[in-house]
């Protein structure tokens, strides 16, 4: 039986903005559309907000379970619920979806109700992909993330490259995923069920074990993305309009971590441990090669995306700790990379709306004529290279310590990392901030309106809450963690 409760109603609210926009709106009245879209993701985010805070902390069990027989001869079975893990990554996409209304306010320019019918439809999938505990449901949902991802590249992108772009990002992903779908319908066959619940009960054999992990970590790595799985996220990251490149790297980016997190570890606990050293080298490469190459871009957005790489380098070595400590510092890493590399795109997108350019080279001596906007890109510089007070300290602090319990050397090529980090950030801030203006490109200036003061505000109170007090957050963590840990070992 499917009741309406607060998670049902969160799930229903996209699906109904979907509905009353395509049927009741017309496509002239953009005010009118704008409106309805940001009413309907503030609800959204309101509903989740509600599952916070009746969410009981001290249990491991998921919570608002709902399930819908919809196949009972094949034993197919659409369920969802929450846990620790989930809960906080749907908030992070009902929050950061409401921004994206928000940012693009004034963009775009055309097809504007087809615009904001693509993120409503994304945000009703991604929040399916936290709450859903079916294995083929959530590959239905988390394949349906790349249609509006598709569209709003493509369409809405910012240059010529943009057609090229999105079929990068679709194809590449698309492809990952096929592999672990074989792995999904090879499940199936075998045990005759793709609830999750059931199968974290059931063994599969070391040799079985190790064919399916492979399958699935093909499709997680790609949408992290690992190297060297990571040639589409730059490209993608490029031609995507500000709001774009907002969610990507505030919540697709976490899919493939959250999918290792909630699949690959409870269901291959003995292969998880066997391509541990594989992981820990791919993790250590991207980290010490994305922050290199971070310092060769010379495109604002290329930057942070190549930086992105860098951080979920981070992430998948705190999973693959595989102790409460590293997985603890990995979801926090994840929820503050959402905020923070969201906030740096905002930045960026700040800039190419006034100056219809990303080259760094074009920039300089910003603080003379942007001092709000100047103070707000110092702050997530410093986040972004995990300045103690900030979320991003948290948790790599919380990562490194749980990789002290399996080996300095990683640590020492992870703290490597962080001095690039420093490196590239405090460059990057120093040539677009200070020294002397550069008017040979540019002659009109435009420091940052309410509005992008506003999200600007918001991100940074986000941002300050969890580096200051993050117990608000890991006290629910911890539960579904160990939890997870019993089916490891």
């Amino acid at each position: 039986m499917f009741i309406f409760n607060s998670l049902a109603i969160t799930i229903m609210l996209p699906l109904l903005g979907i509905f009353f926009l395509i049927f009741f709106i017309s496509d002239s009245e953009k005010g009118l559309i704008k409106l309805f879209s940001f009413v309907i993701t503030s609800l959204t985010f309101l509903s989740s907000l509600l599952l916070w805070i009746n969410f009981c902390e001290s249990t491991s069990q998921f919570q608002f379970l709902q399930t819908y027989r919809l196949i009972p001869f094949f034993n197919i079975n659409y369920s969802v619920g929450l846990d620790g893990i989930s809960l906080f990554f749907l908030l992070l996409s009902t929050f950061l979806i409401n921004l994206c209304i928000l940012i693009s306010w004034e963009n775009p320019k055309f097809f504007v109700k087809e615009y904001f019918l693509s993120f409503l439809f994304l945000e009703f999938c991604l929040i399916q992909v936290f709450c859903v505990l079916d294995v083929l449901f959530f590959y239905v949902f988390f394949e349906s993330v790349l249609i509006p991802m598709f569209l709003i590249i493509g369409i809405w992108g910012s240059r010529e490259r943009k057609i090229r772009a999105a079929f990068q990002f679709f194809l590449y992903t698309l492809v990952g995923s096929l592999f672990m779908l074989t792995a999904i319908i090879f499940i199936y066959s075998v045990k005759g069920t793709t609830d999750l619940l059931s199968l974290w009960f059931t063994d599969f054999s070391f040799e079985l074990q190790i064919g399916l992990w492979i399958l699935f970590f093909l499709g997680f790595a790609v949408k992290i993305p690992m190297i060297p799985f990571h040639i589409w996220l730059p490209e993608a990251h490029a031609e995507a309009p500000t709001a774009g490149s907002v969610i990507l790297a505030g919540v697709l980016l976490k899919l493939g971590g959250y999918g290792f997190l909630r699949f690959s570890l409870p269901l291959f606990p003995l292969a998880c441990l066997y391509f541990n050293p594989l992981i820990f080298l791919f993790s250590l490469i991207a980290i010490i090669y994305g922050s290199l190459t971070t310092l060769r871009q010379i495109d604002l957005k290329k930057i942070i995306a190549y930086s992105s790489i860098a951080h979920m380098g981070f992430v998948t070595l705190g999973i693959f700790s595989l102790n409460i400590i590293g997985i603890e510092g990995s979801i926090i890493l994840m929820l503050s990379h959402g905020l923070i590399s969201s906030a740096m795109f905002f930045c960026v997108g700040i800039l190419y709306d006034r100056h219809n350019s990303r080259i760094l080279k074009y920039f300089g001596g910003l603080v003379q004529v942007m001092p709000l906007f100047v103070i707000f890109f110092m702050f997530f510089s410093f986040a972004n290279i995990s300045f103690p007070g900030t979320s991003s300290f948290i948790g790599e602090f919380l990562i490194l310590i749980g990789l002290s319990k399996i080996s300095f050397v990683i640590i020492s090529f992870g703290l490597l990392g962080i001095i690039f980090s420093a490196g590239y950030a405090i460059w990057l801030l120093n040539r677009i901030s200070f020294g002397t203006l550069n008017t040979y490109y540019f002659n009109s200036f435009q420091d940052i309106s309410r509005r992008e003061f506003f999200i600007m505000s918001i991100l940074t109170f986000m941002i300050f809450w969890i580096g200051i007090y993050p117990y608000s957050f890991l006290y629910e963590i911890n539960f579904s963690i160990l939890n997870l840990l019993k089916q490891l070992f």
